[in-house]
């Protein structure tokens, strides 16, 4: 049997007035497009920024790779080898596409160094991008591409996507699709967040549902 990349046991969160994930289990396997499906307020977001780490659940477990993980913040969620890019982009419109993916890792690396492997990852993926462009001359597609390259860069194990096609258009969408299905040929494992049945058909080889924050199938 194949261990699980990432593997959650009963998480549990709530807010005041709301329980937003309930009991919820789900597994990913190594190389899986995993789709996370429901509607508005089932409580997706939430259970990714947990796995992430920008969020602490009150109950539950995260094995990762089989082991038990305490993902305190998104830091420790790359060093792991999880990614994620959010519905909504953090970018720096004054900077540039370097200049704000080199913000993103850590300082080991010059920016000049940080350009070369963005140009590298870029045609090995067919995403065209130049560095030194302003992110307030991009398109939002561009912008999205700006923030998949800057969570490749971290040569992840895990991709989580948070709604990525909400704001692209069909062009777009098919692009970003090319890349996922590559990505996941190279053994990445792929959580997609979505509402949008036909795209999760396209990408996803397994779907766990959420509704109420409760997961309600598999």
């Amino acid at each position: 049997m194949t261990t699980p990349l990432l593997s959650l046991q009963g998480i549990t969160k709530r807010y005041p007035g709301v329980v937003a994930n309930q009991d919820v289990s789900l597994t990913v396997m190594p190389g899986q497009a995993h789709a996370v499906l429901g509607e508005n307020g089932a409580g997706k977001s939430t259970l990714m920024k947990i796995i992430y780490g920008s969020v602490k659940p009150d109950e539950g477990r995260v094995l990762f790779n089989g082991q038990p993980v305490n993902i305190r913040n998104p830091q420790e969620a790359r060093k792991l080898g999880i990614s994620m890019v959010f519905q909504h982009f953090s970018l720096f419109d004054t900077l540039t596409v370097a200049e704000n993916v080199w913000l993103g890792l850590d300082k080991s690396l010059s920016l000049a160094e940080v350009t070369q492997r963005i140009v590298a990852k870029a045609s090995e993926y067919g995403l065209d991008l130049e560095p030194e462009r302003p992110v307030h001359t991009l398109s939002v597609g561009e912008m999205q591409r700006v923030e998949i390259i800057r969570a490749l860069l971290t040569e992840p194990k895990l991709l989580i996507l948070d709604e990525p096609t909400s704001v692209l258009t069909p062009q777009a969408v098919e692009k970003l699709f090319v890349v996922l299905l590559k990505l996941v040929s190279q053994g990445v494992s792929i959580l997609y967040i979505s509402h949008k049945l036909h795209e999760i058909r396209a990408l996803c080889s397994a779907c766990t549902v959420l509704s109420g924050g409760k997961v309600t199938g598999v």
